[in-house]
């Protein structure tokens, strides 16, 4: 297969040197790539982590959502499977200050603006041969709160995970299909998890 995967958090900024991020590391990303090169499938990464890329995939490198969705909407005709891993923004500075912001002892206010929703455009313009995968980081409700973004997003499985997993080596994951009941991976390197997810892949 030709696999698509994103990974790491997108960086918005609100000036040239400030930006609001999120704590993923990439490393379920790099995982699942390196899962994939194994299993003998094709990989184009779409990458926001400052980790390492692995050897012999195409790597794109990005930094904000729209960053993520363009690249996303220019190789996603040519895959046979999506696997959104990275932690896309929800939103971003509504306008981006030209210089640096200055120190006033005032209080700042920024308006935000929401970000594209790739997954949801990927479930919404896949093609009938082809696989797409979101990942549900829940801090509440986690089982709850990931089906229901599986149904919503026409996706064909969801990764549901904690906050406990950011940054970390070890992951416990739920892993749900359209069609199948849960399924979890307690407490194991995500070296694991990722070959696990690429199996299940390879099956549906």
């Amino acid at each position: 297969m030709q696999i698509l995967i994103t990974a790491g958090g997108t960086r918005e900024h609100i000036d040239p040197v400030r930006f609001i991020a999120n704590a993923s590391s990439g490393k379920m990303g790099y995982a699942l790539t390196r899962a994939a090169l194994k299993a003998g499938h094709k990989v184009t990464l779409i990458s926001a982590s400052d980790l390492q890329p692995p050897v012999g995939m195409d790597f794109v490198g990005v930094e904000s959502a729209d960053d993520m969705f363009k690249a996303v909407k220019k190789f996603f005709k040519e895959c046979d499977c999506l696997i959104m891993a990275a932690a896309v923004a929800d939103y971003t500075p509504a306008r981006q200050a030209k210089r640096k912001i200055e120190r006033t002892g005032k209080p700042l206010a920024i308006k935000l603006k929401p970000t594209a929703d790739i997954l949801k455009w990927a479930g919404k313009h896949k093609k009938k041969n082809q696989i797409v995968i979101g990942f549900a980081l829940e801090d509440k409700s986690l089982r709850r709160n990931a089906e229901k973004k599986l149904k919503e997003k026409n996706l064909d499985m969801i990764i549901a995970n904690t906050p406990a997993s950011i940054g970390s080596d070890k992951s416990e994951v739920l892993i749900k299909t359209a069609n199948s009941g849960w399924i979890e991976v307690v407490n194991v390197d995500k070296a694991v998890s990722a070959r696990k997810i690429i199996q299940m892949i390879e099956n549906l």
